[in-house]
């Protein structure tokens, strides 16, 4: 099923504001990470942790389902499909991998450095708050680039279709009255 013009101009600009919201609250959370690991202050370290749990408790799972919910119809609904080409294949899985390590990795590590500094002790290691915000943001730049410049080509299977298109248009010609093969 393909999308008409205005749909897909829609999801495009949805995917586009969800994808660089998760990419901006991932620098929230480096920032606030990096602020909590390298001062030595307790009140700035328990601040930079409990916004951090905020923005990763209230915001990240819904930005990054988001992200990836208009990247599978964007691609389900127009012809770069979604196992057509190699860029968009890598894109569903990155974000596909991005959105559990946020939920299964990022979310705990944040939520065990807010509780070991809630409970009065040092923050448990400067990784726990900076490992998984430098990982997602490695990973969303990666996919920005990718999305704009679009390299390696087709996958073997949108190759095969693509082979497919072109023979069942050229049947169609030659089938056509008036047309001379």
């Amino acid at each position: 099923m393909k999308l008409s013009r205005r749909a897909r101009r829609a999801l495009l600009v949805v995917h586009v504001v969800v994808s660089a919201g998760w990419l901006g609250l991932t620098l929230g959370l480096l920032a606030l990470g990096i602020t909590a690991a390298r001062t030595g202050q307790y009140a700035t370290v328990a601040a930079s942790v409990r916004s951090m749990r905020l923005f990763a408790d209230w915001l990240l799972l819904p930005v990054a389902f988001g992200t990836l919910l208009s990247g599978l119809a964007l691609s389900l609904g127009t012809s770069w499909g979604l196992a057509r080409y190699r860029w968009v294949w890598t894109k569903f899985w990155l974000t596909l991998a991005t959105t559990a390590a946020t939920a299964f990795v990022l979310r705990p590590g944040v939520n065990s450095a807010v509780t070991a500094v809630a409970d009065g002790g040092p923050l448990p290691g400067a990784g726990d708050v900076l490992f998984g915000p430098c990982v997602s943001l490695s990973a969303y730049v990666f996919m920005t680039v990718i999305s704009v410049l679009k390299p390696w080509g087709p996958t073997r299977r949108g190759r095969r279709l693509r082979r497919a298109a072109r023979a069942a248009g050229a049947a169609r010609r030659a089938d056509s009255p008036g047309v001379r093969v």
